[in-house]
């Protein structure tokens, strides 16, 4: 889900092509230490606007529409392996020796994952709000989605399918080249990429040994307090926040999540 930006921050767009599929990403630039910042499912690298102004220029931060998401296209593969494929290329293609990572919800899975992969490159770890272990095997929490058009003949018209998802949603509306307008996520591959999600995620979570912080909502549908303690007791030099927020930190209290973010930072 897209957090409004705070304060306007300028950003380039920019696009890695990947044998033919696109992977857009927004980089804040800067000469900063470098932050990699992945969403969630249904929001996109945009979200991730008013912590780059937050940050500042001490760090530059790259935040991916990942695949299928916002400008990115679509794929048919939306598991781990595929989502870090796209990562590691988007680093190596940025030449990013060292780096911290950041991610919130899917976007979390994944950074455990990269960072488990690439131990000697990132510097640090931040989850927003994920739990280590998703249970399988249940109904789709993002379900309610596939009621949505993909596409729609003008951008009313969507936010009208859209129902009270729309205040939500409207300012990530693609227009279509060929005219009409689309969601910045396809809402099949949405539910397929969020049932992949699912699972134990405890080895990757343990692998890297870098500093985390774990920083969850006190009603959060995700993270309960007891895994989320659990989590920060079984990795080192973990460190455990809370804010009065549910799953979605970044729309309910972003400058919690930036102030959050800014004191760990400042010690890695």
């Amino acid at each position: 889900m897209t957090a409004t930006p705070a304060a306007a921050v300028h950003a380039a767009r920019a696009t890695l092509d990947l044998d033919g599929r696109s992977l857009s990403y927004l980089d804040f630039g800067g000469t900063g230490r470098p932050l990699l910042a992945l969403h969630g499912h249904l929001s996109e690298g945009a979200s991730f606007s008013a912590l780059a102004a937050a940050l500042g220029s001490e760090w530059r931060v790259i935040a991916p529409d990942q695949r299928g998401h916002g400008d990115s296209d679509r794929t048919p593969d939306y598991t781990r392996a595929g989502y870090v494929t796209d990562l590691r290329a988007l680093v190596d293609h940025l030449g990013l020796d060292r780096f911290t990572v950041l991610g919130h919800s899917l976007g979390a899975v994944n950074a455990s994952y990269l960072a488990a992969e690439l131990p000697e490159r990132v510097d640090a770890l931040i989850n927003l709000d994920t739990a280590a272990l998703l249970p399988a095997g249940e109904a789709s929490a993002l379900a309610f989605v596939l009621s949505f058009p993909y596409t729609a003949s003008t951008r009313d018209e969507l936010l009208a399918a859209l129902g009270p998802a729309a205040p939500m949603l409207g300012g990530a509306l693609r227009p279509l080249p060929e005219g009409g307008w689309r969601l910045p996520f396809h809402p099949q591959d949405t539910v397929t990429s969020e049932t992949a999600v699912h699972g134990d995620h405890w080895e990757q979570w343990l692998a890297a040994p870098c500093p985390a912080l774990l920083l969850r909502g006190t009603d959060s549908q995700v993270l309960g307090a007891e895994h989320a303690a659990e989590m920060t007791a079984r990795r080192p030099r973990t460190t455990h926040e809370t804010l009065n927020a549910d799953h979605f930190l970044q729309l309910r209290d972003p400058q919690g999540v930036h102030a959050a973010v800014r004191r760990f930072l400042a010690h890695v």
